[in-house]
């Protein structure tokens, strides 16, 4: 079994804080196994990321989070940028013509740009694994949603922290059924549903030290809707 977060974002993404390396030494300094950096229409930092992963101890898995015109989407396992501003269902056909992996986050957080809003139930079980657990998190209804919907359609089930700084790496992981090191093997255990995950709250300061970081890094690049 393998702890895995595949939910991150660097000093890459609009909104995120930290440079690359901070992000490996919090994911080493918590125990993890593996690590995805998944910035926001960016994708050079995680890959940068994927290749230094090895000096940490951790295997680094490329990716980034799209945002499709119904929504945001993880692209795991992909080496090239997928364009923002797609259809939900091309978004998916891009991430897997790379032989990727598309994980729907937080579908059910409109606030957040979760895609469940914008597309019919059977397009959202298209995706090959929903995050189920996400910690940011309000009230937590919106991942109970998530969870219920990936369990009736029997979809793999993820969690991800959603760290924008990297002191919350880690903070909800997946646990990977597979003892094999390498990132092609915890992808391909992900779509067979080989997972279980552990996660908790992201702190309410930190929250809002996120989101206030945030915001002025949007005003700063001009991203005041990003949908």
């Amino acid at each position: 079994m393998l702890s895995v977060e595949l939910h991150t974002h660097s000093s890459l993404s609009y909104d995120g804080r930290d440079p690359v390396e901070l992000l490996l030494e919090q994911a080493a300094a918590v125990g993890l196994d593996a690590i995805a950096v998944t910035d926001h229409d960016e994708i050079d930092a995680s890959l940068e990321a994927a290749e230094r992963a090895a000096d940490y101890g951790l295997v680094g898995i490329t990716g980034m989070e799209v945002t499709s015109a119904a929504g945001h989407v993880l692209a795991l396992g992909i080496d090239e940028l997928v364009p923002a501003g797609l259809s939900f269902d091309e978004t998916l056909d891009r991430i897997w013509e790379q032989g990727g992996v598309a994980v729907v986050p937080h579908p059910f957080q409109k606030s957040r740009h979760g895609v469940a809003p914008h597309i019919s139930r059977d397009q959202l079980a298209n995706a090959d694994a929903i995050e189920v657990y996400n910690s940011r998190l309000l009230t937590g209804l919106a991942n109970r949603k998530a969870e219920k919907f990936a369990e009736r359609r029997e979809l793999p089930m993820t969690a991800g922290s959603d760290a924008h700084i990297s002191e919350m790496v880690g903070q909800a992981v997946t646990e990977v059924a597979t003892d094999e090191r390498d990132a092609d093997a915890i992808l391909d255990a992900i779509v067979d549903g080989q997972t279980s995950y552990v996660g908790s709250r992201t702190p309410w300061h930190i929250s809002v030290r996120q989101a206030a970081g945030g915001a002025k890094r949007r005003m700063k690049h001009g991203l005041y809707n990003i949908l």
